[in-house]
């Protein structure tokens, strides 16, 4: 590992600073748990790493919006777990970040880091697309938001200029009772990166909503308003039929997780499975009734 300096600014006027210095070749550390790792293979040579975690603007609080939360880029894995509103209303995105790395690393990892990292396989991605986020960008130019679809350009890259941010992420709360699940296959059970996964939601009105992650070089996100996977439809070629489309976007390459035939055969068999679990927590909130 080459050395490099480490700075710890406080404000966000000194990040933005030290991102644009012609002559550095800077890095952001917020959880460190991808970073760190990178830097032990070699695979990157920073002159400077920028410490975020004393940057009061850069927060790892989850707070009320108006309707919706908005999360800090510090907030955690662990943070998104634990939250009682995270786990009533998008239960969902509580999955996916259940599954990243191992608890040591969920209480390090950061909801934003794991969007910033642009990796097509990154868990929580897929949920945050279902449920509508937001991404606030913040960089010399000042603040711009981009919708999640819109920030992954390709892989390990995103709309990030030299010297932006992701200060925060908005998720709004669904405006009618929805069921969502998420789903993913690995090699082996516990850490390990996904084969393929993705995150389904269905809606009362009939719509549905699945994002798919592992399949192509950009996590991407389809809607279906047919009403065939509505959580009564009794068609049951029309359902497969309609998810057959909200993946036909999908890319899957060969790799050492998985072969493209065995991601394009699984693809149909984990869209349906996650329908049903999201088709039987949504039919749960309607009896239920609302929370």
């Amino acid at each position: 590992m080459r050395p490099f300096s480490y700075l710890r600014p406080t404000t966000l006027d000194q990040t933005i600073a030290a991102l644009i210095d012609p002559a550095a070749t800077p890095y952001l550390l917020a959880g460190g748990t991808d970073l760190i790792v990178r830097l032990r293979r070699g695979h990157l040579r920073p002159t400077v790493i920028v410490d975020t975690k004393g940057v009061r603007d850069l927060h790892g609080e989850i707070l009320p919006m108006d309707g919706g939360l908005r999360f800090g880029a510090g907030v955690t894995m662990t943070a998104v777990i634990q939250d009682v509103r995270v786990r009533q209303h998008f239960e969902a995105l509580v999955e996916s970040a259940s599954v990243v790395g191992s608890v040591q690393i969920r209480n390090r990892a950061t909801l934003a880091g794991n969007i910033c990292n642009g990796s097509p396989a990154a868990d929580t991605v897929p949920a945050l697309l279902v449920y509508g986020a937001l991404a606030n960008i913040i960089g010399p130019a000042g603040s711009r938001s981009v919708p999640l679809p819109e920030f992954f350009t390709g892989p390990g890259r995103t709309v990030l200029t030299r010297g932006e941010l992701l200060e925060s992420v908005d998720l709004p709360f669904p405006k009618v009772a929805v069921g969502a699940a998420f789903g993913r296959i690995t090699r082996r059970r516990g850490v390990d990166l996904a084969t393929i996964n993705l995150c389904g939601l269905i809606g009362s009105d009939g719509s549905a909503r699945f994002a798919f992650g592992a399949v192509g070089p950009t996590p991407f996100v389809e809607s279906d308003d047919s009403g065939a996977l509505a959580p009564h439809a009794g068609d049951e070629p029309a359902k497969k039929e309609a998810l057959r489309g909200l993946f036909s976007r999908a890319r899957p390459i060969t790799d050492v997780r998985g072969s493209r035939e065995y991601r394009t055969a699984m693809l149909e068999v984990m869209a349906g499975r996650t329908w049903r679990i999201a088709a039987t927590r949504l039919n749960g909130r309607m009896r239920t009734g609302p929370e």
